[in-house]
């Protein structure tokens, strides 16, 4: 019989009670922030000011993006303290909608995102770590691999370590972000800046406002990631939306403060024409040791990523093994210590498959489109799942509610329909990915089916 068979899937799980509660917010927060604060901040605004080409524009759009994340963190707190369990937003779709939206959920995950975000977040890693030591391309790829076993290594082994680690990083990064973006305030000349340009708000089209939007939230990805782990948090009633709403607010702070900088320093023009803005910012200030921070910065900033990338998505597929839904191993749970140990594996190798194919990250940065309608189900749950389950104690009830899990549909509802206008043939394809998963799942369900009448 498999995991999946003698339980109804739509009443909770007693919370994964294999795996032990020993996160704290701080450790939960930092895990989100970890994630957030990749490689996006070094390289999104720099598309972002080609698309809408004003000040004002680029203030609003990474202050929207922020809201955004901060009103589907509010409403997912409700979804994770309702149900506590590793897995996250596979769980809240599964819980809502049934087996096929949460297979097809961790189906775009095991097919693209995960290789995409934990792979070539190693290699931009590798690449800057490797330039210190003048490595080519191919050591720059051994690198990236190595980084991925060690820290996949570690959360192999503790769940504890890998928080500690993440902890420390996250706060090295997020500090040193904050020190860079004061000191260009504060020594930095805003003579060349956009500062000193007429202010203006008006994008240079309001569908590529939209397309810019898109590009903001690939930044902001992230912000969903920790409910993964709602399964090993202390208190999830209140560890969880402290964890969820805190975390995002600081990588508000932190993302309005950055870009700041770089307007300060920078004009829209020198932005956009830039593939190394945060480079081309802090030379202005430090000069020739300002390449050398920011790549320093750079590699610290990833390194935390992939770490935190290894410490929630191997719980994605863990609950996916639970159901059935996956290799039945990958939901075992090491008997000494008690971490999904192969599913922490079988997520490195996903990313470390990555590492061959370079093209693959233009190919994840346009399949965001695709991946955003499960956030759109996801938030939707909370309305659903308060109309055909209103006896589940709820813990945590969305603030604002319907006000704020509406504004997050009808934000990101507008934000996909104009991509889909804009982009159709990217957007078509990204739906056509998510659908490949469904003769996927037959298939499974099938095989399960002759399993449990045999």
């Amino acid at each position: 019989m498999t995991p999946a068979e003698g339980r109804d899937p739509s009443r909770p799980r007693p919370a994964n009670a294999a795996l032990p509660r020993v996160l704290g917010t701080g450790s939960a927060a930092a895990v989100m922030v970890g994630l957030i604060v990749g490689s996006g901040i070094f390289r999104v605004p720099s598309a972002v000011a080609g698309q809408v080409e004003s000040v004002g524009a680029i203030a609003l759009l990474w202050a929207l993006g922020g809201l955004i994340a901060l009103c589907g963190s509010l409403t997912i707190a409700e979804l994770a303290c309702l149900y506590p369990e590793a897995g996250g937003v596979y769980v809240f779709l599964r819980q809502a909608y049934g087996p096929l939206a949460a297979f097809l959920y961790g189906w775009t995950r095991l097919l693209l995102l995960v290789p995409a975000s934990i792979g070539a977040i190693a290699l931009i890693f590798g690449s800057y770590a490797g330039a210190f030591f003048h490595l080519g391309p191919s050591g720059e790829r051994w690198i990236a691999a190595a980084l991925i076993v060690a820290l996949a290594a570690l959360n192999y082994r503790s769940l504890v370590w890998g928080a500690g680690l993440v902890n420390v990083v996250t706060l090295a990064k997020v500090a040193a972000l904050a020190t860079v973006a004061v000191t260009a305030f504060a020594f930095g000349s805003p003579e060349r800046g956009a500062f000193a340009e007429p202010l203006a708000f008006a994008p240079a089209t309001w569908p590529g406002f939209g397309l810019a939007l898109v590009t903001v939230m690939w930044a902001y990805s992230g912000w969903s990631s920790v409910v993964a782990l709602a399964g090993e948090v202390k208190h999830p009633e209140r560890t969880l939306p402290r964890a969820l709403v805190g975390g995002i607010a600081l990588v508000i702070v932190v993302y309005l403060a950055t870009n700041g900088a770089y307007l300060y320093l920078l004009s829209v023009k020198e932005i956009a024409n830039s593939p190394l803005v945060a480079s081309d910012a802090a030379t202005r200030v430090f000069g020739a040791w300002g390449s050398r921070i920011v790549a320093a910065l750079v590699a610290l900033s990833t390194f935390g990523a992939v770490q935190a990338a290894l410490m929630f998505n191997p719980r994605i597929f863990y609950a996916m093994a639970s159901d059935g839904l996956l290799f039945g191993p990958v939901g075992h749970v090491h008997q000494r210590f008690l971490t999904p140990h192969v599913a922490t594996v079988f997520t490195a190798v996903l990313g470390i498959a990555y590492l061959s194919l370079r093209s693959f990250e233009q190919l994840a940065q346009a399949f965001i489109l695709g991946v955003w309608p499960f956030h759109i189900l996801m938030v939707w749950a909370v309305f659903r799942l308060r109309r055909l389950r209103p006896d589940l104690p709820r813990p945590f009830r969305t603030p604002g509610y319907p006000v704020v899990p509406a504004a997050f549909l009808v934000a990101s509802g507008a934000m996909v329909l104009n991509a889909f206008i804009q982009q159709t043939a990217l957007t078509l394809f990204g739906f056509a990915l998510i659908l490949a998963g469904v003769p996927v799942f037959l298939l499974i369900q099938r095989r399960t089916g002759r399993r449990s009448t045999s």
